[in-house]
């Protein structure tokens, strides 16, 4: 079933403890796609790049079939860049540059054959940009998922409210829960959550795992111990993209199917953050994915006596 990913496609410089690129590719986009299309295709991308993004990117996302009718290409323009440097504890970091380029004209329009995907992927963007998304789908998708940050919690929240009315599964860090929702209690913000339109509210706590809520029930999954984590960036997308990815390939859309979907988007996020960028995501193969999830199973699998 076809899922159309709203995001970035962009460039990132990134610096960690362990490490330092000087200009890879990244984006919101970008790595929902190649997380999704290891579990489902095709992935309907809609995004925004410059002269400058490499085509032999766009021909390897093609070949794991994403349809790009969705892209612009801007001749005239840089595409968007992020540099930023971690520190030590992986989950904090400091952002170094952000040059918008591109991303200032973005103006997202859903090409018609992309019109009847089940599947809607809101990356981390400008609520209205999110919304018009929404307004031009004749047809409302069986399931749309966003994401979102503190910064348009800040700057944008009457139009992050109206696009949360329209939206079924929200996904934000703990912090940005607390900030969206007034509660510290996670089960308290949840539910002042669902009131503002999602049905689901998965919180990511990073090496902690991940939080799925719905109104009568509440779901852990652990992250995977690793060996290697060079590179935390975008690996909240590869969730994303794991999440939705999973969903699209079993048809379902209820809480059963998405607590098996949050191991899947775990598992492709602890694939993430072994190398630098895309890089990882690019290598895997299915026997990886299905050894992956074994692991994610014994993690969490026990026996007791009650």
């Amino acid at each position: 079933m076809a899922i159309i990913s709203v995001g970035t496609m962009a460039f990132d410089a990134i610096e960690t403890p362990f490490g330092k690129t000087d200009k890879i590719i990244g984006g919101s986009a970008t790595y929902v796609a190649y997380a999704a299309s290891h579990l489902t295709r095709p992935l309907q991308q809609i995004s925004i790049v410059g002269y400058d993004f490499p085509k032999e990117e766009l021909e390897s996302l093609k070949k794991r079939g994403v349809q790009l009718t969705g892209v612009e290409v801007v001749p005239d323009k840089k595409s968007f860049f992020w540099s930023g440097k971690y520190h030590l504890d992986m989950n904090t970091r400091d952002s170094l540059a952000t040059d918008l380029n591109v991303l200032e004209d973005f103006n997202p329009v859903v090409p018609d054959t992309y019109q009847g995907a089940d599947y809607l992927m809101l990356g981390n963007l400008m609520p209205s940009l999110q919304m018009s998304v929404i307004d031009q789908l004749k047809i409302r998708p069986k399931l749309v998922m966003l994401d979102t940050m503190n910064f348009w919690m800040e700057t944008a929240m009457d139009d992050l409210k109206k696009v949360l009315k329209k939206v079924d599964v929200l996904t934000v860090n703990d912090s940005e829960v607390r900030q969206l929702s007034g509660e510290y209690s996670l089960v308290k913000a949840a539910h002042a959550i669902f009131k503002m339109g999602p049905k689901y509210l998965i919180v990511k706590k990073g090496e902690h795992g991940a939080l799925l809520f719905s109104h009568n029930d509440v779901f852990f999954a652990p992250a995977l111990p690793l060996e290697d984590v060079f590179d935390p960036t975008g690996a909240g997308d590869t969730f994303a993209g794991g999440f939705i990815g999973y969903l699209a390939h079993v048809g379902k859309t209820d809480f059963e199917a998405m607590k098996t979907a949050i191991i899947y988007g775990s598992a492709m996020a602890s694939f993430c953050v072994e190398k630098f960028g895309t890089q990882r995501l690019k290598e895997i193969t299915q026997g990886d994915i299905r050894e992956r999830l074994k692991k994610f199973v014994q993690l969490v699998n026990f026996d007791i006596r009650l």
